[in-house]
């Protein structure tokens, strides 16, 4: 292996030395530990220590590196104490996710390196978030993010790397080509020549280096960042490499050829730029002897003071409301204007929307709006028309077709303290970025701490023949999920309060407007800025024969109902919000009338009507009359043609259901 200083000095050859020996140190500390039972499990990045610490030297110590489960060096070289290493490795309640994760399934603020998850891609697009706030900030700075040769297969891979190229971003994607995706080889993962070739595709530079070599890797990506910041470009690079354990230790090396290890023991970084310093004279045997004495003191000595050396003592676990405590971010109470509407006109449903999303842009500099075709064309509802003219391209941007990529863009805009709105063009489309948002965004306050302030905006529900896959009603899928807040308005007061109280909300939430409403409803909405809270129902009608307890575009069948039925006296409330629930609210209607009618325009089986009718018979029983019943649309995809649709919907039974329940 041949080896080029880069005129660099004595000092730091040795300095990069010294990062490069600790964590492979450590991981041979960590798999005599793994055989003595003492730790659960771990995953090895022997042989590519010289990624890892090469790519985090080059980055300067707040700039944000996204790293995966063989990148120890990351964490060793941003100076993290093995002892917190440890703790979090042991699930100990002061690791740095308090227990909830294991292995390099964390991040932390302090060192600017954002945790993985186990689905692979969606690092790439949380550091392109990362790059964008750089480039918004007018900063210098580049993110770095980590990928295996397996996760280039993964559509998150694509996504990431083409929005990065076409806005322009500062971000460095590191392939660390080792030859194997847990024991499927490259040959039958890509049929490229190489890994490298794939930037030609997006429009961006790329190189493929030695990954073993340190000093390539250190001045690699060191001029790579140089670029990335002066150009405000992407940058691909492949180090070649090789995985000389087991995907995870459990998993062993047997689909490995035996020449295989042969030839890349040759080429073992840390070996290999030991004999260049010895050769060199820049350290000695005995330097070096020393140098690994000094890291097997230290290695011990933490370990003494980690939870390995408590492994008898009764370790102190979260209580119940800590854990439900630390789901959210903590949400700043906003001071709300007196109510005075200057207004004389109604205001459509649509309207109140985008005059809430106005407002917001006006109040957060740091908001920041992504979708599909919402700049000039002012997005297919015509919602953001007018915007960009206002507030400009930067924050007012149209995305490619690539949800889960700009999902976790708004995450890594997060990271550097920016809101974001993105708009899903149809609600049904969030399938495609599901992962993103059930897996990190809901998950990541809860893991390490860190807020996702992303507004998820779903046009949604059916009723105006538009099909399967333009109308389907998908807010219990993302009710299931802990992290997520689910906020559904049915009236354009509420739909303006509601998006403004959502943007302020550090928290992720699923905005769900019901298409119909657009511009089919009308009321009064107060001109100023002002929130709606998240989490308290609305009361639409007072009654005492029968509760309506429903949301969305069920509010409105519910009042037509009433309007038509005088002689019937229906409590009808609205949710406004499905998480958090207003348990108080369905309790205090409960009680007032003994009957309950859930209403709601998603299917029967598994939509969120049988989470509030389970509530009710569990913690209301005392106060029914009759069995809570649910009106739901049939469990069917929604059809196309009209007298099918609406045949489907809720709407078609609500009067045998309420005549049923009110004849019980």
């Amino acid at each position: 292996m041949q080896f080029e200083r880069y005129s660099l000095s004595d000092e730091r050859l040795i300095e990069i030395y010294r990062s490069m020996l600790l964590p492979r140190m450590i991981e041979e500390k960590m798999l005599v530990l793994l055989r003595q039972g003492k730790v659960s499990k771990w995953f090895s990045g022997i042989g590519q220590e010289a990624i890892a610490v090469g790519a985090t030297l080059a980055m300067q110590p707040d700039e944000w590196i996204m790293p995966l489960h063989r990148n120890l060096g990351v964490f060793t070289t941003r100076k993290i104490p093995f002892r917190d290493l440890i703790n979090q490795w042991q699930g100990q309640p002061d690791g740095f996710s308090k227990g909830r994760e294991r292995s390099f399934h964390f991040g932390t603020r302090q060192y600017n390196i954002c945790g993985m998850i186990s689905h692979l891609g969606p690092q790439l697009s949380v550091a392109d978030g990362a790059a964008l706030a750089y480039k918004l900030k007018g900063e210098k700075k580049a993110s770095l993010a980590f990928s295996g040769e397996g996760g280039t297969s993964e559509g998150e891979f694509h996504e990431a790397l083409n929005v990065a190229s076409v806005w322009n971003l500062p971000v460095i994607f590191v392939l660390e080509n080792n030859g194997y995706g847990l024991s499927t080889p490259v040959r039958e993962q890509f049929r490229c020549e190489g890994l490298v070739d794939k930037a030609k595709g997006y429009g961006m530079e790329g190189v493929q280096i030695d990954g073993n070599n340190i000093l390539t890797v250190l001045d690699t990506v060191a001029g790579v960042r140089d670029y990335c910041i002066r150009e405000q470009r992407p940058y691909l690079i492949e180090c070649m490499t090789f995985r000389m354990r087991g995907h995870e230790e459990a998993s062993g090396t047997k689909y490995v050829p035996k020449e295989l290890f042969e030839q890349w023991m040759e080429k073992d970084p840390i070996r290999n730029y030991e004999h260049y310093l010895t050769t060199e004279n820049i350290l000695s045997n005995k330097e070096l002897a020393d140098i690994k004495e000094e890291f097997k003191n230290y290695i011990e000595s933490e370990i003494q003071q980690s939870s390995l050396s408590h492994t008898g003592t009764a370790i102190h676990i979260h209580t119940e409301e800590k854990e439900l405590n630390d789901i959210y971010a903590p949400v700043p109470t906003t001071i709300l204007k007196d109510i005075d509407n200057g207004r004389t006109e109604p205001l459509r449903f649509v309207d109140a929307i985008k005059e809430g999303l106005y407002q917001s842009m006006e109040a957060h500099d740091n908001l920041v709006l992504m979708g599909q075709d919402i700049a000039e064309y002012g997005g297919v509802f015509k919602i953001t028309e007018g915007f960009v003219e206002k507030f400009g391209k930067a924050r007012v941007r149209n995305t490619p077709l690539c949800e889960s990529a700009i999902v976790g863009t708004g995450l890594g805009l997060s990271l550097e303290g920016f809101k974001s709105m993105v708009e899903m063009q149809f609600a049904d489309f969030v399938s495609v970025g599901f992962n993103q948002i059930v897996n990190n965004l809901a998950k990541i306050h809860y893991r390490w701490g860190q807020q996702a302030d992303v507004v998820v905006r779903m046009p949604t529900g059916a009723g105006v023949g538009a099909g399967p896959f333009h109308s389907q009603s998908n807010e219990a899928w993302f009710t299931h999920v802990p992290g997520l807040k689910v906020v559904y308005p049915s009236s354009p007061e509420d739909a303006k309060g509601l998006i403004i109280a959502s943007i302020n909300d550090p928290n992720p939430v699923m905005f769900f407007e019901h298409k119909h409403l657009y511009r089919s409803i009308s009321g009064a909405v107060p001109s100023h800025y002002f929130e709606t809270p998240i989490g308290i129902a609305r009361k639409v009608r007072s009654g005492t024969d029968v509760s309506i307890i429903t949301y969305g575009m069920g509010v409105i069948w519910a009042t037509q109902y009433a309007a038509a039925h005088p002689d019937i006296s229906p409590d009808i409330l609205d949710l406004r919000t499905l998480v958090p629930l207003d348990y108080k609210a369905i309790r205090e209607t409960v009680r007032n009338t003994g009957k309950v009618l859930v209403l709601h325009e998603d299917t029967m089986t598994g939509g969120f009507g049988g989470e509030i009718a389970a509530w009710i018979a569990q913690n209301c029983f005392e106060y029914l009359d009759a069995p809570v019943m649910r009106c739901a649309s049939l469990d069917t995809p929604v059809p196309f043609n009209r007298e099918l649709e609406d045949q489907f919907l809720a709407q078609s039974r609500l009067d045998a259901m309420l005549e049923k329940l009110m004849n019980y």
